[in-house]
């Protein structure tokens, strides 16, 4: 299934009818459309495509990337993005990729993009460690990780120990998200729950299997 692109507005809540509080994000899709289509020829059942979104502000987008628009006589868009898609679907190079088409309310969805960075964090907010005792000898040290290490043998601390450290910017996916209100007219969304990154980010959404 194609992806789509589309920049994170801001998170809101409305209550049900039941008086249920059901808080959601609202995203507005990327006028997209292709760039490329790459057949697969090694016997895989899926093919690959190159995206082009964003056609605002085109001033600003570099002479290799609009080099690339032109050369295949496309309305230039300031951002590339590459995705599968299903095998022998049917894609042209210049297609616009229309929402409507491949959306509907009630769908599940899977949404990636890069999360809040947080900078350097300690391992109680970055692992959920419960901290040392509030007394009984403890000084100073309430809120670090203790041990890192053994004696002589191994001698070492081995890779992947959870400790303090940068925090966020990861590629996130959250899965399964239903698609409350789908307002057609403006290219917006309405998805129940919350999305990685931060308001005015780019994420990238799929259909659910």
């Amino acid at each position: 299934m194609i992806s789509l692109v589309a920049k994170k507005i801001g998170m809101s809540h409305i209550y049900m009818e039941n008086g249920s509080f059901v808080p959601f994000t609202m995203v507005k899709l990327y006028d997209s459309c292709v760039l490329e289509v790459k057949l697969s020829t090694d016997g895989k059942n899926y093919d690959k495509i190159l995206i082009g979104y964003d056609n605002k502000n085109i001033k600003k987008v570099s002479k290799s990337v609009a080099g690339v628009f032109i050369k295949k006589d496309i309305p230039i868009h300031k951002k590339i993005y590459g995705c599968n898609i299903t095998k022998n679907a049917q894609y042209k190079v210049g297609d616009s990729i229309l929402a409507p088409s491949l959306l509907k309310q009630g769908d599940l969805l899977d949404v990636s993009g890069i999360s809040t960075g947080k900078g350097f964090a300690g391992v109680m907010k970055r692992h959920n460690f419960r901290g040392l005792e509030a007394s009984h000898g403890v000084s100073v040290s309430h809120r670090s990780h203790g041990s890192t290490g053994q004696r002589q043998d191994p001698g070492k601390v081995f890779k992947g120990k959870k400790m303090a450290g940068h925090m966020g910017v990861d590629r996130v996916t959250v899965k399964n998200l239903e698609v409350l209100v789908f307002d057609e007219e403006n290219n917006t969304i309405a998805i129940k729950g919350a999305i990685p990154g931060t308001n005015g980010s780019d994420v990238i959404i799929k259909i659910s299997n």
